[in-house]
């Protein structure tokens, strides 16, 4: 395993430690988050965590679980979670995110806002002064209204691209919904500019995920990092 990668299964490690027995947990998406799985299977299958619900925030996750034992649920019956464990593209130092770089932004974030605590793991890189400076901002919309929406965020100074798949196709959420991978540049104001696309029909969600992260591990050169948000 490379150094980089006993990092983040480090943090990831560290992250399980905030569950219980009896909890229900969101299961993020991404390479990071997958060490959290298996380390939640593992402590299943030890004994050491019984009766947690796990939901998924992805097909690809949900898979992974399933592998792992991990008993998985919805939110129609679990309408509030304990605990979700996630990653990120981007971390500002007011622990507002970029997400989506792996498609599954809207779960993510309907899981996000249904959690009491939702614990970020990244590794140093995705430290940044300002959201924007190091990622382009996932888009998630409908089909019927890519161009559409396409054209209305370039108005809002955006080099956009549309994402797609390893066969040169659209890439298809797990909600069959496409992304637009929209750069802004660094982002003076994220909240107004949310505001804007959650105005905007077409557009189903976007990855500026503003004010949800309660905690954000990371899996630093030397050491493993607990942030915790300033209004704590």
């Amino acid at each position: 395993m490379k150094k980089q990668d006993e990092l983040k299964q480090k943090a990831a490690h560290r992250a399980v430690e905030f569950v219980d027995s009896g909890m229900v947990v969101g299961l993020g998406t991404g390479s990071t988050t997958a060490f959290a799985v298996i380390r939640i299977g593992e402590r299943l299958k030890s004994g050491d965590l019984k009766n947690i619900v796990g939901i998924p925030t992805s097909i690809r996750t949900e898979i992974l679980a399933g592998e792992l034992g991990i008993p998985l649920g919805g939110l129609d019956d679990q309408p509030v979670i304990d605990v979700t464990i996630d990653g990120a593209d981007e971390v500002d130092p007011d622990l507002n995110l970029i997400k989506g770089g792996g498609g599954a932004l809207l779960r993510e974030k309907v899981v996000a806002q249904a959690s009491r605590q939702n614990i970020i793991i990244v590794d140093e890189s995705k430290l940044s002064p300002r959201l924007g400076t190091r990622r382009a901002l996932p888009v998630e919309v409908i089909p019927f209204a890519a161009k559409y929406a396409e054209n209305f965020l370039k108005s809002q100074g955006a080099a956009v691209s549309l994402r797609l798949d390893d066969k040169g196709q659209p890439y298809q959420t797990d909600q069959n919904n496409f992304i637009l991978d929209s750069n802004f540049g660094e982002m003076a104001d994220p909240n107004g500019l949310a505001s804007r696309l959650n105005e905007r029909a077409g557009i189903v969600e976007h990855g500026l995920f503003l004010g949800l992260a309660s905690d954000v591990i990371v899996a630093a050169e030397d050491d493993i990092r607990h942030l915790k948000r300033n209004d704590q």
